[in-house]
């Protein structure tokens, strides 16, 4: 079981890279973030995912977006 808010601020401080989508097991995303981490719009995209993220429930959280 994934931490929803152990996501959401990796999301929010580490999404330019990837790293919440590699927490939460979406490795192919993750590594599309990585390719792009240069132009800044993954940045962009984490910090709006980690928000949804921190304000999602939880039983919303793991069922959407944690990979199993």
């Amino acid at each position: 079981m994934k931490s929803k808010l152990a996501a959401g601020l990796l999301g929010i401080f580490l999404g330019d890279f990837g790293i919440h989508k590699f927490y939460l097991g979406q490795k192919g995303k993750g590594i599309l973030y990585l390719v792009f981490c240069w132009t800044g719009i993954p940045a962009i995209i984490g910090f709006i995912e980690g928000i949804i993220y921190l304000f999602s429930s939880e039983e919303k959280f793991q069922s959407k977006y944690v990979v199993s």
